[in-house]
């Protein structure tokens, strides 16, 4: 008599599609390259926000956005008053002023917990998105690992990795985000 057995289902691995939307934030729209799972994001892993420097918008992220949102949601804002669609606030925001508009975004969302990305000058974004919602901010990833990040992830007081992330000041190349890839989910895993 054959044993009953079911192969276990193995999925293929497909990266998700990126798609552009915009959300209400205090400044007017906030433009979000979006990134979701392909089965609609039940069972996923955490959310990941991805932050831009200053001199970049979203698509700083457009080539790794497909492939890290193959088990997350992934969203990466066009910032206000930066490069990008995202509306412009009245005057020079301050990065505290920025992550409030953010937290627009995140509180419409109504995320339980997100992990962050931020590059360059964006991890100042990062550290005040922290002292403004705690609670939702699991773990944050600073690239790239300079000393004024070092310090800056010591301070936090929630898991902080550094690495490197294609080269500084540089729009990332698929290539770039095809080799960061597996150092990027090893951090956010916690591996």
């Amino acid at each position: 008599m054959a044993k009953n057995s079911r192969a276990a289902a193995v999925r293929p691995v497909v990266d998700s599609s990126v798609r552009r939307a915009y959300f209400d934030c205090r400044y007017g729209q906030l433009h979000v390259h979006c990134a979701l799972p392909a089965g609609g994001g039940f069972d996923e892993a955490t959310t990941l926000i991805c932050l831009p420097g200053s001199q970049a918008s979203g698509r700083y992220f457009s080539a790794l956005l497909p492939m890290l949102g193959r088990d997350r949601s992934v969203y990466a804002p066009d910032l206000p008053g930066g490069p990008g669609e995202s509306d412009r606030p009245p005057l020079a925001a301050t990065a505290a002023q920025i992550a409030t508009a953010l937290t627009d975004f995140l509180d419409a969302m109504r995320f339980r917990r997100i992990d962050v990305l931020a590059v360059e000058d964006a991890s100042a974004l990062a550290a005040a998105l922290v002292s403004l919602r705690p609670q939702l901010i699991g773990k944050i990833v600073l690239a790239p690992p300079g000393e004024a990040n070092r310090t800056l992830a010591a301070s936090l007081g929630i898991p902080a990795m550094l690495m490197q992330l294609g080269s500084v000041g540089q729009p990332l190349s698929a290539e770039d985000a095809r080799r960061a890839l597996p150092e990027l989910v090893a951090n956010l895993s916690g591996v």
